[in-house]
């Protein structure tokens, strides 16, 4: 798995990115109407399956 292709490269900083918590200030300003990120996950229970 060292040898990764620029688009699976891509594909899984996109995923990296998007595994991040809900910024405060977003909470705050929405009055917790929006309280947590539906693209969290985490790696022992969720596989990501991403193909080239």
């Amino acid at each position: 798995m060292s040898k990764k292709t620029l688009k699976r490269k891509m594909r899984l900083g996109k995923k990296r990115k998007q595994n991040r918590r809900m910024p405060v200030l977003a909470v705050v300003k929405t009055h917790r109407r929006l309280q947590h990120n539906k693209f969290q996950r985490d790696w022992r229970r969720r596989k990501l399956r991403i193909k080239d």
